[in-house]
């Protein structure tokens, strides 16, 4: 059913407050009941605007995957240098986690519960996401500008990291969304510009 203009405003204020308390308290731990009182609704009212708490973890699960990719790839197809593109593809990616950390968050960690046609899906989308930044490693070892490194090893541990904010990261923390995404993306493009020898 094409939702109306009325509807649309009320479905995000679900998906919202449904993101919101799969972060603090997990899927398997949030109701249908506790999305309805975090919005003062009846939980039958919520079946008005979605079908299931699994359909309202997809919505989520994947406006959140458009948003990673969206930010991410454009970077990774730039010609500039790999160290220039993964920095930016790190703050990118921690952009995302930050200015939305509950759709983040369900992406990166709930997205396991979902059905198993939808969590196959969700699985090729972050393998073709982890896929980019793969590549741009990949790209830096063969132009030299980073240390010799097997680029699918190496990207899991940058997306490890990074997806670990999604976890601590809180807005009214002493660090900003800038500050958390440019220390990243120093250390980890310093860090794989690193030889044995400039580590002695």
């Amino acid at each position: 059913m094409v939702q109306t203009r009325t509807e649309t405003p009320r479905r995000q204020q679900i998906e919202d407050a449904a993101s919101s308390l799969f972060r603090e308290r997990g899927y398997a731990g949030t109701s249908v009941r506790d999305i309805a009182q975090r919005l003062s609704m009846q939980g039958g009212s919520l079946y008005a605007h979605m079908a299931s708490k699994e359909d309202v973890l997809w919505s989520i699960v994947d406006r959140a995957a458009r948003q990673f990719r969206d930010r991410v790839a454009p970077i990774a197809e730039r010609p500039d240098p790999a160290a220039t593109r993964l920095a930016d593809m790190v703050r990118a990616h921690v952009g995302v986690v930050t200015e939305d950390a509950g759709h983040a968050s369900a992406f990166l960690h709930e997205w396991r519960f979902l059905g198993t046609e939808r969590r196959a899906a969700v699985a090729e989308q972050r393998d073709r996401y982890e896929a980019l930044f793969r590549r741009v490693i990949g790209h830096g070892v063969a132009a030299g500008e980073f240390a010799p490194a097997d680029p699918k090893l190496t990207a899991t541990c940058l997306l490890s990291a990074l997806n670990g904010i999604a976890t601590w990261y809180r807005p009214d923390g002493e660090l900003t969304p800038r500050q958390i995404a440019d220390h990243y993306a120093e250390l980890f493009t310093r860090a794989l510009k690193s030889t044995p020898e400039e580590l002695r």
